[in-house]
């Protein structure tokens, strides 16, 4: 089983694993790039993943139930609020993930220090559902 990694650790996984437990996560976004970089496939609908938080145990299997690979300026309210982090506006959703995704984490992840974000940068917006709220129940 593929496993999903929220963030990077710490406090931001820990938040974001916490809203997917509480059931107010249910999607979540990535650059295209992340991907293709790793070489990795997309995500596809009916795929489970074991969500690992900070200190990499699993805690929840959620099951992919729509994918979209669309640009940065394309993404909707629906799926902004479906982050679970309280966002209002799409332009808030926007200005949070631009900074995290503009941060020395992921540039350093990316192995691009000069990575910007902008309308035209490819995303995939992936929802889900938890399936088994630990590794244990997995034959739901």
């Amino acid at each position: 089983m593929k496993h999903a990694q929220f963030g990077f650790p710490g406090p931001l996984r820990d938040k974001l694993v916490a809203a997917i437990l509480d059931g107010s996560k249910t999607t979540t976004t990535a650059l295209l790039v992340e991907y293709e970089q790793e070489g990795e496939a997309l995500p596809s609908v009916g795929e489970r993943e074991l969500v690992l938080d900070s200190s990499g145990a699993g805690v929840a299997v959620i099951k992919t139930t729509e994918v979209r690979v669309l640009p940065l300026s394309e993404v909707d309210i629906e799926h902004a609020v479906g982050e679970g982090e309280g966002y209002s506006s799409v332009a808030e959703w926007r200005a949070e993930h631009t900074n995290f995704w503009q941060g020395a984490e992921m540039r350093a992840a990316l192995k691009a220090p000069e990575f910007t974000v902008d309308d035209t940068t490819m995303v995939v917006a992936t929802r889900f559902v938890v399936v088994a709220a630990s590794p244990q129940e997995r034959i739901g």
